[in-house]
């Protein structure tokens, strides 16, 4: 039995008191004094092509790689993502990321699935995906959910055949995001009315809010329960994120993170594309943005520097992905729960992590 002490983020709030756990957590005992850090529950990212050199595409050797990086920097579970590539190839990825899946290693983030980013989205919202965009097609989707545990699938509802693909996915627990897409509010009206659910890297990818011309951005605020940001700086300007998490109730952080999260300037894989990092971005040789370098701890810092409390910004990296993917073990720091736990110094610095209940080294 372990036991982490100071100031613990619970479901009821902040309170001084002892983490006691093995595996699971066992007990939150009160204190009348403790050390001066943070305590929060471990963040859950779900949407993470890479990290540390990594890439999911590369399959299982790939996909260990970024779960090694991304748990040393507080992530402790994960969605595995996808990039549009020919159908066979992103089955071979996601029987790659069913392997770590079922086979967690030491000093991993767990698995928990794979987000699936395309190939259903429209050719002219690619951004940095490769350019191999493929139509709704019943057949394949099939074939990935056999291949992997797909969680999570991105899609553009406005192309031919996307609302049935919509129906399919949704009735076999699939959670459908918009994204990548062209698609007007009436068209993004009528996929969540078709059983879609949330918003991939919401404002990227993705018409605007014109006054009249509503658009995907228009419809998340006006009808969506549920999407996804990038708190990276970059993606997305901090007036429109204070706005989404005005206007919309479930908008939580994800990283976007590609291989080269965690490494030195150079060139990279996403998938069949080589993207360049520069400083502290990533991005194509015509400098469109190609995902981030983002890890979830600088994300929480982010969020705080942007006037979040640091209880908001953690439930918005843990609790609240958790609620969206319907984990209710993971993301909260209580009793009969798995012990993924972050421990942060006062400058909110990432000091300990633990995956179900195993130190991270």
């Amino acid at each position: 039995m372990q036991a982490l002490a100071g100031r613990v983020l619970t479901a009821r709030g902040w309170a001084l008191a002892r983490v006691v756990f093995d595996a699971r957590i066992q007990a939150l005992e009160p204190l009348s004094e403790a050390p001066r850090r943070y305590v929060l529950p471990g963040f859950i990212d779900l949407h993470v092509h890479g990290g540390g050199g990594g890439d999911a595409m590369e399959g299982a050797a790939g996909v260990r790689r970024l779960a090694r990086f991304h748990a040393r920097h507080g992530t402790t579970a994960l969605l595995a993502t996808t990039v549009t590539a020919p159908p066979a190839a992103v089955v071979r990825a996601l029987e790659g990321i069913r392997a770590v899946a079922r086979r967690p290693g030491a000093g991993e983030a767990r698995v928990l699935g794979a987000h699936l980013e395309g190939p259903f989205i429209h050719p002219e919202r690619l951004g940095a995906q490769p350019p191999y965009p493929h139509p709704p097609d019943l057949d394949w989707a099939r074939r990935f959910l056999e291949a992997g545990p797909v969680r999570v699938v991105t899609l553009a509802p406005e192309l031919g055949g996307a609302l049935e693909l919509v129906r399919f996915l949704a009735g076999r627990g699939v959670r459908v995001q918009l994204g990548h897409s062209t698609a007007g509010f009436v068209e993004a009206r009528a996929a969540l009315e078709a059983g879609a659910v949330g918003f991939t890297h919401l404002f990227n990818a993705m018409g605007g809010l014109m006054a009249r011309a509503p658009g995907l951005v228009g419809a998340a605020f006006a009808r969506g329960r549920w999407a996804e940001v990038i708190p990276d700086g970059r993606h997305v300007h901090p007036g429109a994120l204070l706005a989404a998490f005005r206007a919309i109730p479930g908008v939580y952080g994800v990283t976007d993170a590609v291989a080269a999260a965690g490494m030195p300037e150079g060139r990279y894989p996403l998938g069949a594309r080589t993207v360049v990092r520069r400083g502290d971005g990533v991005y194509l040789e015509d400098g469109t943005l190609a995902g981030s370098v983002l890890t979830m701890a600088e994300a929480l810092r982010n969020l705080v520097r942007l006037g979040l409390s640091l209880a908001e910004a953690a439930w918005r990296l843990s609790a609240l992905p958790a609620a969206y993917l319907g984990v209710r073990d993971r993301g909260r720091v209580r009793a009969g729960v798995w012990a993924d736990l972050v421990v942060l110094d006062e400058a909110l610095r990432v000091r300990e992590v633990y995956v179900e209940g195993r130190r991270v080294r």
